[in-house]
This record gives C-alpha cells, structure tokens and sequence, in this order.
C-alpha cells in the first residue's frame, strides 16, 4: 500500500470500526483473542507503523528486541514485592511477557533516604532502562520526580490523586469499589446493615477507592453510614507504623465503641490480620459478635483462625494487562495516558460465616 498505513485503512481493511483497531493495537478495552490477533495479523502485513519490519511476536502482535539489542525493565518499590502472593503471581505473569520479548528485568529497593533526597537507587542506570514498573511507590513527590526522568512508566497502585495534579504515568488496579459494592450488597441481602471500615484510606490510591466504594455502597444502598464506625487513621506522629504500633491504635479505637457493627470491611487482608487479633484481644468474636472481611486474598487468609471472608484479584491478567500497557507506551510515547481496573469479586469464608 502506498504511503502511511493508518488505523482507519486496517479499519477498512478488514470491515471493523477504528475504534476495533486502536484497541487491538493499544491493548485497550476488551476484545475476543481472536479479533485482536485478526486486527495484529493484518497491522503487520499492512506495514502499519508500530511493526515496522521487526520481529513479531505472532501471538500478541507485541515487537520483540532486534538480535543483538538488549533493554530492562526496571522494578521500583519501596518494600518486599513477593510477599504479597497476588503481587508476586502478577509480576511472574509480567516478566515472562517481558523475557520473551527480548528484554531484562531487574528490580531495584528504594530506601527510605533515597525517597527523602529525591535520589535514585545507586543501581539504576538510566541509560539501559526502557520501562519502569512501581509497586508500593506511595510518596507522591518520589513519584513525580520519576516521571519527570522522561522513561514510560506505570505504577501499581499508587499514591493517593486527590486534588493533586496527576502523574504523567499509566496506573493498573484491581477494581477496588465494585467488590465492595457486591460484597455490602450481600451483607445487606442478609439482613446485616451496620457495616464499618478499617484502614488508613490516605495510605494509597488502592485504600481511598475501598473507602470511596463502602461509602458509596452504603448511600446508594441507603444504608447507616457511622462515623464511629469508620477507622482510617493511625498513631499520630508515627508515619510508618508496624504492626505492634497499628495494634494499639485499633485497640484504643475499637475499645471505645459502645456497640459493635455487624460487619467490618478491612482495606487489605494485613489490616483484617490485626484488626482480628485486637478482636481476640478485646474477647470479640469472629463470626459470632461482628463478620470481617479483608482484601487481597492472601495465602495467609485461607488458613487463618477463622479462615477470612476476602477479595480475590485477577492476578494473572493483572500482570498481563501490565505489560501491554507497559510495551505500548514504550512503543508510542506520545499516547493518552490510561489508568486500567481489573477483576476483583468476593470469596466468602469462616469470618462471614460462610463456608
């Protein structure tokens, strides 16, 4: 075809709209497999711009490495990536898509100095990276200052937006709010209404959409919204509590409710962790005097005592998802920025008293 292939002539092509063709080629919105590799078949032997002669991985359409070239991905966090197990599945997922197309993963801990000076880890060489990918990247002005390094990055999770200006960076999520939604809808569909929330919902972006669904669930629901029921803070002056230091905070506050909710949400399964041993403490018990749910469904949150009522995230597409909409900006610098919501639905167990 003579001059410069475009969106609408593979469009044309093939009998679809454009928008079909940006999806497949951005790996945006949803589209069946077999449209997608319909619309990247036809992309490469068009000539469209994004496959310009290189080698293709035929499956996804993705542009492997030439021989002979090599790039990295950088891993940026501040904690222990593995230890969350849906983390650790998601990064697994996404590294095998980088690895088979050509590229190096290397993950770098930034330390508390490196975010108070604004400094990056003294392994990270800014001239062999092509991406960065955060996880438990929460300081907003650390944030800015990485994408003000001019390399595509996307962050998991994320500090909380607010008001702020938004970071010039892709965001990937699990769909916070709408398994909030189904989980309160299912609480209230059993006669179970006073419903109360545990944890620091500034903490990250993840946390504030949790808090933003239970109180949008409830008013929507028209359910009671308790203040006293609402536990989203944290021991003054401390800025990064352990668990001890987040214990006492909830003994104080949970000791000091003269009657209990139903049922409490917790914004991770961490937080449900504490918040039941505080229970135990105080002589509560879980499911008899008030049900608790976590999210994250963690491995710990099966064979717990009671096992935990949780979220479980599409961890695998999650990682998936990750690395195409890493590779496309990688590809396209110059595109919208997109913020992407995957799958999360609830899985009920011992401490809702369902089995």
């Amino acid at each position: 075809m003579a001059g410069r292939v475009t969106i609408q002539d593979i469009a044309d092509a093939l009998g679809v709209s454009r928008n079909t063709v940006s999806k497949a080629i951005n790996n945006t919105g949803i589209l069946a497999d077999s449209t997608r590799e319909k619309v990247l078949k036809k992309a490469v032997e068009m000539g469209y711009k994004q496959f310009p002669g290189a080698d293709t991985d035929r499956r996804t359409g993705a542009e492997l490495l030439p021989a002979g070239q090599s790039g990295q991905i950088a891993l940026l966090t501040t904690g222990f990536a593995g230890n969350s197990n849906y983390i650790s599945i998601m990064l697994d997922r996404f590294q095998g898509e980088f690895s088979r197309w050509g590229y190096g993963f290397i993950m770098h801990r930034v330390r508390e100095e490196d975010e108070e000076n604004l400094r990056l880890p003294s392994s990270f060489d800014r001239e062999k990276v092509s991406g960065i990918i955060c996880i438990e990247m929460l300081d907003n002005e650390y944030c800015a200052m990485l994408c003000s390094l001019n390399i595509p990055i996307l962050f998991v999770d994320a500090p909380v937006t607010g008001m702020a200006e938004p970071l010039k960076a892709d965001y990937i999520y699990p769909d916070n709010q709408s398994a909030v939604y189904a989980f309160i809808r299912e609480m209230a569909g059993r006669g179970r209404k006073q419903i109360g929330f545990i944890g620091e919902y500034m903490h990250c972006q993840s946390f504030f959409e949790r808090y933003m669904g239970y109180r949008n669930a409830l008013y929507l629901m028209n359910l009671p919204c308790r203040e006293e029921y609402c536990i989203t803070g944290n021991l003054e002056g401390v800025r990064k509590p352990d668990g001890t230091a987040y214990q006492e905070y909830l003994m104080g506050r949970l000791s000091q409710l003269k009657v209990l909710p139903e049922v409490m949400i917790c914004a991770n399964d961490y937080v449900a962790f504490d918040t039941l041993c505080v229970f135990k403490k105080l002589g509560i018990s879980v499911p008899r005097d008030v049900r608790l749910c976590g999210f994250d469904d963690t491995i710990e949150s099966k064979i717990i005592t009671p096992s935990l009522t949780t979220v479980h995230i599409c961890s695998d597409v999650m990682g998936e998802s990750a690395a195409y909409l890493l590779m496309s900006r990688i590809k396209e610098p110059a595109l919208n920025y997109r913020t992407i919501h995957v799958q999360a639905s609830p899985v009920y167990r011992e401490s809702t008293g369902a089995v």
